[in-house]
């Protein structure tokens, strides 16, 4: 192999490697170990993760209610192994799948056209922006910690071709969708809605009134994961289909007339020529585009209101709970989801330490992100979590402040 492409020694192949980034001595790796203790290494390395932790933690990716039957799914080899379904005639599972997602994708957002294959939620908003291509300009937000309507009404869109909002946004607070579309739609700009935490939508009104809605599918079956992989989604207005980042599955029927299931656009760099193609970041997420669709369909419409009802009636719970704790209130007054805002008497840092040693991961300190709300901390309560931890949270904030700094 050496000699059919020129070289003399396996040490040639690394020559674009810089000296001093090449290892020279064998790592310093324990072993060699027998399977079972391999086994019993990483059974103990898990065991170090977050054991008895119970996390408030807001403006993240939250744990929720998933089944095992999305899992048994999943691992049938036909689609855990399998791969872009660039040919229909050996893809139908995958293509029949993927037209399923983007049909509860539709019925969810209020859109006309939903796509696959985006990677979360953070990209498929980076694609979205792309479409209309806009430039950016932020807007502050009101005491309701929704956004700034006057200051909306009052910005430069004579030039803007988007408005983007989150809702739930980053306090937690859902925006008004159709008042923002208006003044979106009245400056000749198009609305750009992105969704978070896709939980919402079993209660929230979806956004029928935007233009292009982003939205990471996280909530629906699919775990943390420490961060990944997981699902994106861009659901639209038929008219900007040709504008759509990632794949497209349309249903159509075959020469003897049965059903059948084609890749109908997938305007990516891989299949046109570079410079026409609306996307080079999205990949073939099927496989958890496949797990929101088990878990859709498991829980189905009633369940899904539950789940979301319960992620209501759980932050609502909490936070009368906190509340009652002196010197801890509500900061914002806008309807929330699972996530609200409360200021409190110290650093919320500092009482995130204490919290620590009660097994308990505390809100996220604002201070960071908007200096002027240092000691304003963001909650998260889903539906996992229980009255007793929602009760133990409290009791150990009660605790922390009630001791001398």
């Amino acid at each position: 192999m050496m000699e059919s492409i020129g070289v003399a020694s396996v040490d040639e192949l690394f020559q674009s490697i810089p000296e001093k980034f090449r290892l020279r001595e064998p790592l310093q790796l324990p072993g060699p170990r027998s399977e079972m203790e391999i086994i019993d290494y990483f059974q103990a390395r898990a065991a170090e993760n977050s054991v008895g932790y119970t996390s408030f933690l807001g403006a993240g990716v939250y744990r929720h209610v998933r089944s095992v039957v999305a899992d048994a799914l999943l691992q049938r080899g036909e689609f855990l192994t399998s791969y872009t379904p660039y040919q229909a005639e050996i893809s139908q599972g995958t293509l029949t799948a993927i037209f399923e997602f983007q049909t509860l994708m539709c019925q969810l957002t209020g859109q006309e056209v939903a796509n696959a294959s985006m990677y979360d939620g953070s990209t498929a908003l980076t694609e979205a922006v792309l479409m209309p291509q806009p430039h950016v300009e932020e807007i502050g937000y009101t005491t309701s910690g929704q956004i700034d309507s006057a200051a909306l009404a009052k910005a430069n869109l004579a030039s803007a071709a988007a408005v983007v909002v989150q809702s739930p946004n980053f306090f937690g607070v859902l925006e008004e969708i159709p008042a923002l579309a208006d003044a979106a739609h009245a400056a000749g700009a198009l609305l750009v809605t992105t969704i978070a935490e896709a939980a919402s939508l079993g209660i929230v009104r979806p956004p029928v009134e935007a233009d292009i809605v982003a939205m990471e599918g996280q909530s629906f079956g699919i775990p943390p994961s420490y961060g990944g992989p997981y699902v994106g989604v861009v659901a639209t207005r038929e008219k900007f289909v040709r504008q759509m980042p990632g794949r497209l599955a349309g249903q159509t029927t075959d020469g003897s007339g049965r059903r059948g299931f084609v890749l109908t656009l997938a305007t990516r760099e891989q299949h046109i020529r570079r410079e026409k193609a609306t996307s080079n970041i999205c990949t073939n997420e099927a496989l958890y585009a496949l797990a929101a669709t088990i878990h859709l369909c498991l829980i189905g419409k009633e369940g899904l209101r539950e789940l979301a009802l319960q992620n209501v009636a759980k932050a609502r719970f909490a936070a009368s709970e906190l509340e009652k704790i002196s010197g801890v209130r509500r900061v914002f007054s806008g309807p929330v989801f699972n996530e609200f805002v409360l200021e409190f008497p110290r650093s919320v840092k500092l009482i995130n330490a204490a919290l620590l040693r009660e097994k308990i991961i505390g809100p996220l300190p604002l201070g960071t992100q908007y200096p002027e709300l240092t000691k304003r901390g963001l909650v998260c309560v889903t539906e996992t979590i229980s009255r007793a931890e929602i009760e133990r949270l409290a009791a150990a904030i009660k605790k922390v402040l009630a001791t001398p700094v």
